[in-house]
């Protein structure tokens, strides 16, 4: 029993693939019978030709995938395309240094650990990238002596900032 046509004009009527529609087993031979596209129509009403509901990609695996990168997995050597600077650019590393020395020297000054004058002096010098880090700020001022000392209120003793000056 060939039913290659009938299913085409179903396909058509139900604006399906040929692959999705489906014919009742028990009533094949009415199926058989009908010629005209209104017998299709007729057919379909009845639900003796149906289309099956069309199935998507599944995205089980891709929500899986997703929830490991969260957790940082998949990033190894053969994961990585591009260049390191691609993956993490010259600027924002840059900002990134810049703003954490900035936010560090801003400290100081309002701890009133370092001079205004040097306040000013070290902020041009992590503008022009001189320091490398806020560690390396660390050891330029106690090599240059730019600590401030800051007296205590209420008493005569003057306290200041630890450094390793012993450990020289």
């Amino acid at each position: 029993m060939n039913l290659t046509n009938k299913k085409r004009m179903a396909a058509r009527l139900l604006k399906a693939g040929e692959s999705r529609i489906w014919f009742d087993p028990e009533r094949l031979a009415e199926i058989k019978k009908a010629i005209t596209k209104a017998d299709i129509r007729r057919l379909i009403q009845d639900y003796a030709i149906q289309a099956k509901p069309a199935t998507g990609v599944s995205r089980f695996r891709a929500r899986k995938i997703a929830t490991q990168k969260r957790k940082g997995r998949r990033q190894g050597e053969g994961s990585k395309k591009g260049t390191f600077r691609a993956r993490l650019p010259k600027k924002q590393e840059w900002m990134a240094k810049i703003r954490s020395q900035r936010f560090f020297l801003k400290d100081l000054k309002d701890k009133e650990l370092v001079k205004p004058s040097d306040y000013r002096k070290l902020y041009l010098m992590c503008k022009g990238s001189f320091f490398r880090s806020i560690r390396h700020i660390k050891l330029y001022m106690e090599e240059h002596n730019m600590f401030a000392k800051k007296e205590k209120r209420g008493s005569a003793n003057k306290e200041s900032v630890p450094s390793n000056e012993g450990a020289k």
